[in-house]
């Protein structure tokens, strides 16, 4: 494969390198006579334009996970797989209206911080813990493992080089300039990302049209499949456990959404570095924008390259090579990596550039999320107290380091997994039903009381696996039950709430917490621009969801 990789194409791809390592390292020099401060590593000095932030936004969010595993599930499933990206949407607007506000007026620097202000530093230290152990073990390892699964399918690279050379390539500038160097640079990742995404999207469907155009090639690929195109599946489909019909729209999609997008230190980090909170929303306004059109780019490549495989004029038409890294359903991952191929010379560089760009953007995110909580959350809580701010960053520069390296081993372990991107869904899905409710509940309720909030928390684990697994031998019919993932998600999510809420009441009796949140009436006011953008991005999921209902 990496045969048909020019000249032209390693040009490009070095040429993207440089820019992004020269503009994180120029990004992240110290300004004459002032030292990096705290402020300045994990919040950017609270300086982020609302483009910058949208920007960052989607580069920390769209990874491998949508690029080889959206793609696959794409190929696997269709455009179902879509509405991880169209629901997002949504909920950015509520994290915007209803989120933001209060977690900007309490300035955090990490979404922990605001467990310890609202319940108690125990809670928040569990779930300080809790973060990072998700974050090294199952999203830093799961971006290495996918991004270097395309590198060694496209390049020939082995795993283990494409691991370390990706894992060194996001350490290069996001280690020394913090949150800064990674907002930045991911305004130009975002340009990659795009624009990449848009070429290969373009050869799929133009190469499914015979050299007909994208509109055409569109219209062969509806007609051909018009199946991968409901966007609420029945039961009858075999995917109908990963995608539960309605419960997709109604159930624990809401769940997972308002938990990432919420809750997810990485994510909410770049909106806590906003100038001020019209800043941030109007760059939550821009990432829901282009939420609406990343299925484009990832989900309908992976439907088109469904169609070439099975087509055997297609595939004579693509010559001898078309056989290598064939992707089929039962390894769907590969669907992604295996079309690229066929992009012509400097292309097949600015799309593999693409591919690069979100998965360093991504790696340095999570990166920076997971010092700034280890740092701010663990070592400053119970370590040093008093560390000043030259030790305060380099502590969390030497924490990125550390967690790297554990990714680093733990990626290639993950070898054999399909359809990573449900992978991972369903495992964090075992726990942030149970986050979800405590922050909810504490952002919203104010007789949530700290004791409610760690017994919700606690139990909500036993709770989702009662859904998700049933003892060896058990027949699950008898006293188990056996629910798709979202499903399970949403039930947990309601079941946790309910205990906290019954604990709250019989520990306070009624009355409000003393750590309550108030409610304030203009606290959730927003500019005309926000209201405005808002409409737009819900008409336009409207007309989609009609279009494509089933």
């Amino acid at each position: 494969m990496s045969s048909s990789f020019s000249s032209w194409d390693y040009l490009v791809f070095a040429l993207y390198a440089i820019l992004i390592l020269g503009v994180g390292l120029w990004v992240s020099r110290d300004k004459k006579g002032h030292q990096k401060n705290a402020e300045d590593y994990f919040l950017a000095s609270k300086s982020l334009p609302w483009w910058a932030i949208g920007a960052s936004l989607i580069a920390a969010n769209i990874s491998a996970e949508q690029f080889i595993g959206m793609s696959g599930s794409g190929f696997a499933v269709g455009l179902a797989i879509a509405s991880y990206e169209w629901m997002a949407a949504l909920t950015l607007l509520i994290v915007g209206k209803y989120f933001l506000p209060i977690f900007i007026e309490k300035g955090l620097y990490t979404i922990p911080e605001f467990v310890e202000k609202r319940y108690s530093t125990t809670l928040k230290t569990i779930l300080a813990l809790f973060w990072i152990a998700l974050y090294v073990f199952v999203n830093l390892a799961s971006v290495l493992y996918l991004g270097s699964l395309a590198m060694e399918t496209i390049m020939g690279i082995p795993m283990m080089y494409s691991v370390i050379g990706l894992a060194l390539f996001a350490a290069a500038y996001s280690l020394y300039g913090g949150l800064s160097a990674v907002a930045w640079t991911d305004v130009i990742q975002v340009v990659f990302l795009v624009l990449g995404g848009l070429v290969t999207t373009y050869l799929a469907l133009n190469t499914v049209s015979g050299g007909e155009g994208v509109v055409e090639g569109m219209k062969v690929v509806y007609n051909n499949v018009p199946e991968k195109f409901a966007m609420i599946l029945d039961k009858s489909n075999p995917e109908y456990k990963n995608l539960p019909g309605l419960g997709v729209l109604v159930g624990g999609l809401w769940v997972a959404n308002l938990y990432y997008w919420g809750f997810n230190q990485y994510i909410i980090q770049r909106t806590l570095a906003a100038k001020s909170l019209k800043e941030s929303q109007k760059g939550i306004l821009l990432a829901a924008g282009l939420k609406l059109i990343i299925p484009l780019i990832v989900v309908i490549p992976g439907i088109a390259a469904y169609i070439m495989v099975n087509d055997p004029q297609i595939m004579a038409s693509l010559g001898d090579g078309a056989s290598n890294n064939l992707p089929s359903l039962a390894q769907a991952d590969k669907a992604y990596p295996w079309l690229l191929q066929f992009l012509p010379v400097g292309l097949k560089g600015l799309a593999f550039a693409a591919l690069a760009a979100a998965i360093v953007s991504s790696l340095a995110s999570m990166l920076n999320s997971t010092s700034t909580i280890f740092t701010m959350d663990i070592y400053r809580q119970y370590i040093n107290k008093d560390a000043n701010d030259k030790k305060t960053v380099n502590v969390g520069r030497l924490s990125a380091a550390v967690a790297l390296i554990i990714a680093s081993i733990m990626a290639p372990l993950l070898g054999g997994i399909d359809q990573a991107f449900q992978f991972i869904q369903e495992y964090t899905g075992i726990v942030s039903p149970g986050i979800l409710a405590v922050f909810l509940l504490g952002l919203f309720w104010k007789k949530t009381t700290n004791k409610a909030a760690i017994t919700g928390a606690l139990v909500s684990i036993p709770i989702a696996l009662y859904f998700k697994v049933a003892p060896k031998g058990w027949s699950t019919s008898s006293l188990f039950v056996d629910v798709p993932f979202l499903d399970q998600m949403g039930y947990t999510a309601l079941l946790t709430m309910l205990i906290i809420i019954l604990v709250s009441l019989r520990q306070n009796k009624g009355q409000d917490d003393a750590k309550g949140i108030p409610l304030t009436k203009g606290l959730f006011q927003t500019s005309p621009t926000f209201n405005i953008g808002s409409f737009a991005v819900l008409l336009v999921l409207a007309v989609l969801y009609a279009l494509f209902w089933n």
